[in-house]
């Protein structure tokens, strides 16, 4: 709440003085606090989002290096099975 308070003051000469005075009950607010707040907000954000991009990179690595391994599995099972192939051809003498 705001309050005008007016003072008038007489001199014993007849001249007089007029003081006006603004008084709030509560002091005005600064933005400054909620500038602040703000700015540690988008840092906490930019910040997830950074970590959270960097998980998922790692988990696509991880799922690639997955992938690859089983290619390589799947190649040397192949090459396991020619092998056994080309043994039971040569004890049945190719027939």
């Amino acid at each position: 709440m705001t309050e005008e308070r007016t003072t008038r003051v007489e001199e014993p000469d007849g001249s007089t003085h007029t003081t006006t005075t603004v008084v709030t009950d509560r002091p005005e607010k600064s933005g400054g606090m909620s500038i602040g707040l703000i700015l540690i907000l988008l840092v906490a954000v930019a910040a997830a989002i950074w970590a959270f991009s960097g998980m998922s990179n790692s988990e696509v690595a991880k799922d690639n290096a997955i992938a690859s391994a089983a290619n390589d599995v799947g190649n040397a099972a192949q090459q396991a099975g020619n092998a056994v192939e080309d043994v039971a051809k040569d004890v049945t003498d190719g027939k």
